[in-house]
């Protein structure tokens, strides 16, 4: 056993050493991502919200709310928008993937753009998130830096919960590396703070972690369609294409049905952390520079109000504005917060007829799919609403801070046996001399 114990802690430390900085940059990038869309909604507060008029005024419709925005930005090129059931909230329009614009719902007046340098603060973040701060090429092997770096993180949380747990289950064993203690040397202080926070954030970083595997790798993901009793979905594009990317804070074959529309913007976050490869991000810029924007869409007035009668209490309608004129219409209708996979549901009509041509609510997916759309949004705790942002917020500040006290235990371990062989040798040659 005590064998067992000294090789789980000595491949404990050289991985949290190899792996430490790059853990600590997904750690602190991964509070901020973590609350980002509460962010980007306090900076666009000024924006995003109206005064509905006294009486029985109606809001526009959504064909007539384009055509507004087309009268006053002739060259805005609109990419989704998004209407709320809350009478107080703007409709939002996106133009790409950083800008947003906010409109009056009820006099179609743009009230302005949102905070477009929150939101590309918010895409730098995610950029070293996932890959270091790369761009282009070097993209590839940051991402297969950080997809390693993520399943060493792995391994640390399983074998630091196995090196903690106390040999003598006693509680004057076990209560010493439960709580912070207080008037400690520094080393053991980084210690006792090492083995605290890593108790108490086990559960939460293991989520956290298992879920950054499942969007790095496309086996991982499609081992959750497995383990489910299903065949996994054929990657994008065909057979060896669409691989997944390294993201331990954020494709599969899935991910086009199941991932989000915009919803109050461009959703970058989500689309990025779903793992879609470069190559995709570049599509998308592609698509969203060519995309049809405010043109008029026939019929458009028809289907807004086919999407509102489709599900009841719905708290959100996104929109995707199609490229090809005989494209079908996608709506993305929300029960509930960004983030909740639960309570969002895809609905494609017919573009001439408006009839349905597909309808996936929650309900209607395999259990492995279910189970993936869950574990996309529990890496960042949305999943369950700020509740579970809170705690992944926290559980990342607190991977930081072990990466930290772990490192500083390391140095001086390294410290302390440097000094022992210059001791030693010092000590030989004393002994040759004499």
């Amino acid at each position: 056993m005590k064998l067992v114990r000294k090789i789980f802690f000595w491949c404990h430390l050289v991985t949290g050493v190899i792996a430490g900085l790059i853990i600590l940059t997904m750690s602190i990038t991964g509070v901020l991502l973590a609350f980002e869309s509460q962010i980007e909604r306090f900076a666009d507060r000024g924006l995003s919200t109206v005064r509905p008029p006294e009486g029985a005024a109606r809001r526009l419709s959504a064909q007539a709310l384009l055509t507004k925005v087309q009268e006053a930005r002739p060259e805005a090129k609109a990419t989704s928008m998004t209407l709320q059931a809350n009478p107080s909230a703007a409709a939002s329009i996106a133009l790409g993937r950083e800008e947003v614009l906010y409109v009056n719902p009820y006099t179609g007046e743009v009230l302005g753009e949102g905070a477009k340098g929150v939101r590309e603060f918010f895409h730098a973040v995610t950029d070293w998130h996932r890959w270091l701060g790369m761009s282009g090429e070097n993209r590839s092997t940051a991402r297969a830096i950080t997809g390693a770096c993520n399943l060493g993180f792995l391994f640390l949380v399983i074998s630091g919960f196995y090196m903690w747990w106390p040999r003598n289950l006693t509680w004057a064993q076990v209560k010493n590396v439960i709580w912070f203690r207080r008037r400690l040397s520094t080393k053991a202080r980084d210690f006792n703070w090492h083995n605290v926070i890593g108790f108490w954030l086990a559960i939460p970083l293991f989520i956290i972690v298992i879920s950054g595997v499942v969007i790095s790798y496309q086996w991982a993901g499609n081992l959750v369609y497995r383990l489910a009793g299903e065949t996994p979905p054929a990657p994008r594009g065909g057979p060896g294409q669409g691989q997944g990317n390294n993201s331990p804070a954020r494709g599969n074959g899935e991910r086009r049905s199941e991932g989000p529309q915009a919803e109050g913007g461009p959703r970058r976050n989500e689309r990025r952390a779903e793992g879609a490869p470069d190559a995709q991000s570049t599509r998308d810029r592609a698509r969203d520079a060519g995309a049809p924007g405010n043109q008029p869409l026939d019929g458009l007035d028809q289907l807004w109000s086919r999407a509102e009668q489709q599900m009841t209490a719905w708290q959100s309608i996104s929109l995707r504005l199609p490229n090809a004129a005989d494209a079908a219409v996608t709506f993305t209708i929300d029960q509930g917060e960004r983030g909740q996979p639960q309570k969002r549901a895809q609905l494609t009509l017919d573009r001439k007829t408006g009839e349905i041509v597909r309808w996936e609510p929650f309900a209607s997916y395999t259990t492995g799919r279910k189970l993936r759309s869950i574990l996309r949004f529990a890496h960042t705790g949305e999943v369950i609403g700020i509740v579970g942002q809170l705690i992944a917020g926290l559980a990342s500040l607190g991977s930081a801070v072990l990466v930290w006290t772990g490192l500083a235990l390391a140095l001086r371990r390294f410290r302390s046996w440097v000094a022992r062989r210059s001791e030693g040798a010092i000590a030989s040659r004393f002994d040759l001399e004499t």
